[in-house]
């Protein structure tokens, strides 16, 4: 895996996983939204922390900033 997210992608992506976390936690989404946002959170987590987006790939797209 080639890194292929940028620091401003993976902060963004932290921002919404807790978000989402502060959303459950306060009682603001249950059922069947809960889980959805959930594992979509859980997703979030794993590319911010690897850097690492399954989605980018297929395309080329890299959000990584590169000095010319």
């Amino acid at each position: 895996m080639k890194i292929n997210m940028g620091a401003a992608d993976r902060a963004v992506r932290l921002l919404l996983v807790a978000v989402i976390a502060l959303l459950y936690f306060t009682g603001n989404i249950s059922g069947i939204a809960a889980i959805i946002l959930g594992v979509l959170a859980v997703v979030f987590a794993f590319t911010s922390f690897t850097g690492f987006c399954p989605l980018y790939y297929p395309f080329k797209v890299s959000s990584i900033r590169r000095n010319k």
